[in-house]
């Protein structure tokens, strides 16, 4: 006997911004699924409303306030055990009256960076991600016998705003120069202000004093999380399962493709975007979307749940 489809919820929420920068948290009150979870406050669309006026139904009768609704920022798809929601998050800086618990829900308005003290929905995980993390995650080319040019586009890439970055030479794995090249490769990120990670090699990132990015097939090789928690740790990924190995592992982020025809991996044929949120929605964890991408791909990433965009070609200066 076939079970029953799961029920369709789409729910509207909002980053409240205030004056000083901080964010408008709503726990979830005694009696709601996810009780005592902290969460951007909104509530579900009604049929025949628009995105706007759902969000603004719901914040007039949840916090008391008239917003004005400003630009999205994400869509996250996302599986739970009774339902399939669809979380859509917009901007709110501007309002009037003064935010309230309504319906007795307690509120706290958080600072930027400590979002993730507090307990929140796993739908709600990856938009905390994208205000505080990259948007774009740069996977450097082979770096071919010229080092000096390839620094040098390196540093275009990090003034053109790029602050996460991932250093990846397969040919040069076992060349005594990549060491040194890699180390000049850092030097340059570190001034720049972004966080830098090493494929595949855990004692050269350890050397280096940088993060690690797993390669898909090592995901399964390990049990436990190869790097401490205070390193940043990534991961390649072509399906659930190294997903949700790479989740398991307690991997900072993870990147998923491939979104569109890549000429280089013929091995991992495109997914589109639907294939991209139909694999999102069963992980909380940041991803990244691969696969013939570049910034002007940025906002069509986000409303089917991605951190951003990760690429070689579409982010590298040319």
């Amino acid at each position: 006997m076939e079970s029953a489809p799961l029920r369709s919820i789409h729910v509207v929420a909002a980053v409240i911004t205030d004056a000083r920068g901080r964010i408008l948290l709503a726990r979830r009150g005694d009696g709601r699924d996810l009780a005592g979870l902290w969460e951007f406050p909104g509530g579900k669309r009604e049929p025949g409303e628009s995105t706007e006026d759902t969000l603004i139904r719901e914040l007039q009768e949840e916090l008391g306030i008239t917003v004005q609704v400003g630009a999205p920022i994400m869509r996250v798809p996302h599986l739970y055990p009774d339902k399939r929601l669809l979380l859509d998050i917009r901007r709110v800086t501007a309002w009037k009256g003064v935010p309230r618990g309504v319906e007795g829900q307690a509120l706290a308005w958080v600072e930027h960076d400590k979002l993730t003290r507090y307990p929140m929905p796993d739908a709600d995980k990856p938009v905390v991600a994208v205000l505080q993390q990259p948007d774009r995650y740069l996977v450097t080319p082979e770096p071919g016998t010229d080092h000096q040019a390839w620094l040098d586009a390196l540093s275009l890439a990090l003034a053109d705003g790029v602050r996460r970055v991932q250093l990846r030479a397969r040919g040069l794995d076992a060349d005594p120069s990549w060491p040194q090249l890699a180390a000049a490769a850092v030097a340059l990120c570190r001034k720049a202000g972004a966080e830098v990670l090493l494929n595949g090699n855990a004692k050269l990132a350890r050397d280096l004093g940088i993060g690690l990015h797993l390669r898909g097939e090592q995901l399964s090789r390990l049990s436990a999380r190869p790097v401490p928690n205070s390193t940043p740790l990534g991961a390649s990924c072509h399906s659930l399962d190294e997903l949700r190995m790479a989740e398991d592992l307690g991997c900072d982020f993870a990147v998923l493709g491939n979104v569109r025809e890549t000429p280089g991996q013929p091995e991992h044929p495109a997914m589109g975007w639907s294939g991209f949120a139909r694999l999102r929605e069963s992980v909380s964890l940041p991803i990244y979307a691969i696969g013939g991408l570049g910034t002007a791909d940025l906002a069509e990433a986000r409303q089917h749940g991605a951190q951003g965009v990760a690429a070689i070609r579409g982010l590298w200066p040319t």
